[in-house]
């Protein structure tokens, strides 16, 4: 198992004890970095696998410094193309109880936002690569990384090597193109990535958002999920792309921003089957229940790495059990604060076998 995730790792800000950016500004933020994929690259490392990861990155003390901890943690970062442009950055208002957390993007102009796909060298770095890991946030992000996104699932798949996509939709991104609102254009460009896709994962929310399918009642918003018409609308996405064998969605109930019950499903088309994760001792779907966020910013990505593991490293016999590994990793890094996940493997593998009540451990 080799995994290469392509995309933007930026400098994250955030204000310090829950406190809105108009309370903390002027003032001291906590600096970090983070990425939907470097998260999930850096996570995979983080569990034993080997992940590779390629982006384009400033050539000054900012740039080494992201592309040095990814280095720290075991994550191939030969691929990295330096530059003189600038790195991208976020600012992130963790939320509390009804207060929702919020995310201002300073992104315009990064280096990955004007590097072409060209510059990548991806011919030689695509050797080995069992697995290469997109999102629908890149190609968010300008005409030039799109097209970058897109070559490079062709180019996979050209070779016999998997492409999993995170659908991962962004309405603050999608606006290269101004004659198409941001769905319009996400559902332009992400087909031409998903064509080439073997594994599919995002939320009922995505797929509409992305591809315009959209089954049963949920919303997201409401923390009401329609469970069961999670899978026809898996069903109707396999359907649409012939490459396609998986499809997951996370199960997300957003009761408030520090409450969010926590589960998913993985959807098989050979066998036209879904598993659920968690389930109850009598196979019964049970969710975790996490009742302290500590920041949920990056628990979906700690999801797409813990499945990408699950299913690639051979660890695990059955998908229900990857899934379930999967779902217990991701339920776990909303403990933790920051995009990364320092979760170790073998607490994952703990909570998925029922170990939960939190005790301490001497």
């Amino acid at each position: 198992m080799k995994i290469l995730g392509f995309g933007e790792v930026m400098l994250r800000f955030m204000p310090q004890n829950n406190k809105m950016l108009m309370q903390s500004l002027p003032g001291s933020l906590d600096v970090t970095f983070g990425g939907a994929e470097a998260n999930v690259m850096w996570n995979i490392s983080m569990l034993g696998g080997n992940a590779s990861y390629i982006t384009a990155l400033p050539d000054n003390p900012l740039g080494h410094a992201c592309a040095n901890q990814l280095r720290s943690i075991g994550v191939d970062i030969s691929g990295i193309v330096f530059d003189n442009g600038r790195i991208g950055t976020y600012y992130v208002e963790s939320g509390a109880n009804q207060r929702a957390s919020k995310v201002v993007y300073d992104r315009a102009n990064s280096s990955v936002s004007k590097t072409p796909f060209e510059a990548y060298n991806f011919e030689e770095k695509l050797a080995g690569v069992t697995r290469v890991h997109l999102t629908g946030i890149t190609p968010a992000i300008s005409e030039t990384a799109a097209d970058a996104c897109v070559k490079l699932a062709k180019l996979a798949h050209s070779k016999g090597i998997a492409v999993s996509c995170d659908l991962n939709f962004r309405g603050k991104l999608w606006n290269w193109r101004p004659s198409k609102n941001a769905r319009e254009l996400a559902r332009e460009i992400m087909p031409k990535i998903l064509e080439y896709a073997d594994l599919v994962i995002g939320n009922e929310e995505d797929a509409f958002d992305v591809l315009g399918i959209k089954s049963g009642s949920s919303n997201v918003y409401l923390g009401k999920l329609d469970i069961e018409a999670y899978k026809e609308t898996a069903r109707k996405v396999a359907k649409r792309f012939a490459c396609i064998k998986k499809v997951a969605f996370t199960l997300r109930e957003s009761i408030s921003a520090t409450h969010n019950n926590w589960g998913a499903m993985l959807f098989d088309v050979s066998s036209n089957s879904a598993v659920l994760a968690p389930t109850d001792k009598d196979g019964n779907y049970s969710a975790y229940a996490i009742r302290n966020i500590i920041d949920r910013v990056g628990g979906g990505d700690s999801f797409a790495a813990g499945l990408l593991y699950g299913l690639d490293s051979g660890e695990f016999e059955r998908d229900s059990d990857a899934l379930a590994f999967a779902v217990a990793n991701s339920c776990l890094c909303h403990s933790v604060l920051g995009d990364y996940s320092f979760v170790p493997k073998s607490d994952a593998v703990a909570l998925m076998g029922g170990a939960a009540s939190g005790r301490v451990q001497r």
